[in-house]
């Protein structure tokens, strides 16, 4: 049987029962559909009751624009060493710990000015699963391997490859680029960023279809 986004919602929705916070992590090549799952599920284990499931994206710790010019790194945005990994690292440790049941504050990522912003997505005490998203949580080099530690499951988002370019092209021309300029990214840096991904995809603990899923984008 195909796998479909009831069995996905089932699957998750299986996992918080002792009252502790558990943590999903979405991992994927750009374009993927990583955020458009993420999204689909917590607003679909939400429902219309008390939420209880949190999204919190990886992309909140991009380094600033400023920091990848200090450190040579602009031409490289959006590729491991342009992240603070192990920042994200510390934040899913804390998210798991629930030490002390406070609203937790992660940075969010303003997609238009292409810049992360601190303090933008509030995790409340009532978050019993955190859904965090993002290219490299199954990454073996430098510090990713600390994100892996912290996640209790990872999913792969597998998409048509032809299908992932275009969705990525048509993001980075929505959010401002021109189609040559986008196209030219996507196969310059995108592309690079993708095959280190899909290398790392044999680790993930379910492989989900994206293009079989009746999601809403």
């Amino acid at each position: 049987m195909p796998l479909t986004f009831d069995d996905l919602l089932a699957r998750a929705r299986a996992w918080p029962r002792d009252g502790g916070r558990r943590v999903l992590g979405i991992a994927g090549s750009p374009g993927a559909g990583k955020s458009t799952l993420a999204e689909n599920l917590v607003r679909g284990l939400n429902g219309t009751g008390r939420p209880w499931v949190a999204h919190v994206p990886m992309d909140g710790f991009h380094l600033a624009d400023a920091e990848l010019e200090r450190l040579g790194l602009r031409d490289r945005k959006g590729a491991p060493d342009t992240f603070d990994a192990a920042g994200y690292a510390a934040l899913l440790q804390r998210l798991r710990e629930d030490e002390y049941g406070d609203v937790v504050y992660a940075p969010g990522f303003e997609r238009v000015l292409e810049q992360p912003i601190a303090g933008a997505v509030p995790v409340p005490p009532s978050a019993r699963l955190v859904v965090t998203e993002g290219n490299y949580l199954l990454l073996t080099s430098g510090v990713w391997p600390r994100v892996r530690g912290r996640l209790d499951e990872v999913w792969f988002c597998d998409l048509d490859e032809q299908e992932r370019l275009r969705r990525l092209i048509a993001r980075h021309e929505r959010f401002g680029k021109g189609h040559d300029e986008a196209v030219e990214w996507v196969m310059r840096s995108d592309q690079r960023n993708a095959e280190l991904v899909a290398a790392a995809r044999d680790r993930a603990d379910l492989m989900v279809p994206m293009g079989d899923l009746a999601l809403t984008y």
